[in-house]
């Protein structure tokens, strides 16, 4: 994972279809899906100095990477990232749910680390229609200005959309996995209760309860008893976001829950931080990170994402 190389583009939709789905946009294609789907890091994260020294470039030699535009289920376009293996037709799919900072280079980057384990990775960008937040100054301008204006409901249809398009570009949707950071971990709970064809998820420091809203009508405390297919938590114990009282909670619910809820888990880091796996920030924990994307690969394995 140490090998440094840039992912090529791979644009797979049809000059017919980009106008029928973009419309009339000034931009061509090319200059829309890079546009769209910010090369580098998040202007608010982008790492330099020791920082920039251990993030992790993941080369994809040997796999299919690139933008695409994916078709929603409300007829509209949004960019994606995928990373695939090069000479394998039908492998099983690998859902990466974005940080708030959209699909950055840190998520392309895990999107390659799946791939080379076997799996069809594909990451949309979550937050296209409201806005960009790779042109965002401050972390917290994007969780005040941006993330409460995404519907959970807009993002279930999206990833739905993206198991799609994934399907019929070289992978298989029976064999379906979802993983998710931060924001996205959140959003794995919830989609591991919305698809019935999802087989596991992974959810990497996600929040587990927060006041209820129109576009966060749920939270996975609430669904915690009804997952279609058993998550494996990766959390913290130093996270100051989210407090092991929770986590607690979320046990006890979902041993309460049916065969699925019964069958999820927690690993808990006791000395690790909110984001130990984000290797572009100081929140970074190299071993607690390695043996949680060792556990991840395992959990995936184990419920049939092969």
């Amino acid at each position: 994972m140490d090998d440094h190389q840039t992912a090529g583009r791979h644009e797979v939709t049809t000059d017919a279809e980009f106008d029928s789905l973009v419309g009339t946009a000034p931009l061509g294609r090319r200059g829309f899906v890079a546009g769209s789907l910010g090369v580098g890091f998040a202007a608010s994260v982008a790492p330099t100095g020791a920082l920039l020294a251990q993030t992790i470039t993941t080369t994809a030699d040997g796999l299919r990477t690139g933008e695409v535009l994916m078709r929603t289920r409300d007829g509209k376009a949004i960019p994606a990232y995928f990373a695939a293996p090069a000479n394998r037709n039908g492998a099983p799919i690998i859902l990466v749910v974005q940080e708030i900072f959209g699909v950055h280079e840190h998520i392309r980057d895990v999107c390659r680390r799946f791939a080379r384990e076997g799996w069809h990775a594909m990451a949309p960008e979550l937050f296209f229609r409201q806005g960009d937040p790779s042109q965002y100054p401050s972390m917290a301008q994007i969780s005040q200005s941006l993330v409460p204006s995404v519907p959970d409901a807009q993002v279930m249809a999206d990833l739905d959309a993206a198991a799609d398009y994934a399907h019929t570009n070289g992978g298989d949707r029976s064999r379906l996995g979802i993983t998710g950071f931060c924001w996205g971990g959140r959003i794995t709970w919830l989609y591991a209760a919305h698809n019935p064809q999802v087989k596991a998820g992974v959810a990497w420091y996600g929040r587990l309860t927060g006041t209820p809203s129109a576009n966060f009508p749920t939270q996975p405390y609430d669904i915690a008893g009804k997952l279609n297919a058993p998550v494996l938590g990766l959390y913290g114990g130093q996270d100051a976001g989210i407090p092991l009282a929770n986590v607690e909670e979320m046990k006890r619910l979902l041993a309460q829950g049916n065969e699925n809820s019964k069958k999820s888990e927690f690993v808990v880091y006791p000395d690790a931080p909110h984001a130990f796996n984000a290797d572009y920030r100081p929140s970074y924990r190299k071993d607690a990170a390695d043996d949680a994307m060792k556990r991840a690969v395992a959990w995936f394995r184990r419920f049939g994402v092969v």
